[in-house]
Order: C-alpha cells, then structure tokens, then sequence
C-alpha cells in the first residue's frame, strides 16, 4: 500500500489532500503464507501463485515450460523479516490518518469477505459514473 512510511505520507500532504484511507488487517501468517507462495519465470515477470494460482506443471513456466524461481525476499525468512519492517514503518503513518478521522480498517483473511465491505464505504462516498447511453 501507499503511504508506507511518515515522510510518504507527508509527501501526499503536499500534493493532496485524503478523504479516505483504507487499511487491511490481514493476519501476519496470512501474509506471510501468500508472499511465500509466488514464484516468478524471470524472463517475462510472469508470477504464480502456488496457493491460488499455479502452474499447470509445478516449478515451470506454463508458457515456455522454463524453471520458476523464487526471489530472496519472498522466501518465508525474508518474508517474515519484511512485514516487522513494514508494520513499524506504517503504524505511525496508520495513527496519522486514525487521528484524522479518515481511517477505515478491515481485517480478514479472504478477499471475498472483506470486500463487499470496502466496496460499501467507497459506493458511498465516490458517486456513480454513468455511460453515455446512461445519461
């Protein structure tokens, strides 16, 4: 997400102004879980994931059948290492837009649970765009 740190958020200060924010609460086994799981083919950037987005063959590329690898900072170690380093970096930035009173968290583990929430809040504070045939 962005802003992920203090001097970000004071950056967007300077350019705009927020009316929402919104933070996702998902469980740090969660994450670190789903980041563990991708696997990338370095030529294209192609990225699967082995949870909800596999190969058809485990551990090569569905289109050139090339080895997949893993990049350092997703290996779980990394992954675990990242996500402390982001959770102090953003709680800071978290309490500035709490204190605001623009703050809209969500915790789950599913992204078919969580939004239907988040769509309700953004329905009801961005309006409809209508095509033209609509208007």
């Amino acid at each position: 997400g962005f802003p992920r740190t203090l001097g970000q958020a004071e950056a967007l200060d300077r350019i705009c102004e927020l009316d929402l924010v919104i933070s996702l609460n998902i469980p740090f086994e969660t994450l670190k879980d789903r980041l563990s799981a991708r696997w990338i083919h370095p030529a294209s950037g192609r990225v699967y994931n082995m949870d909800f987005n596999p190969p058809h063959v485990p551990g090569v590329d569905d289109l050139t059948g090339e080895p997949l690898v893993q990049r350092e900072d997703d290996k779980p170690e990394a992954v675990a290492a990242r996500l402390r380093k982001y959770k102090d970096a953003a709680k800071p930035v978290i309490e500035l837009y709490k204190s605001r009173g623009i703050l809209h968290s969500f915790s789950g583990t599913e992204t078919n649970k969580i939004w239907p929430y988040v769509y309700t809040l953004l329905s009801s504070k961005i309006p409809p765009v209508l095509s033209d045939e609509e208007n």
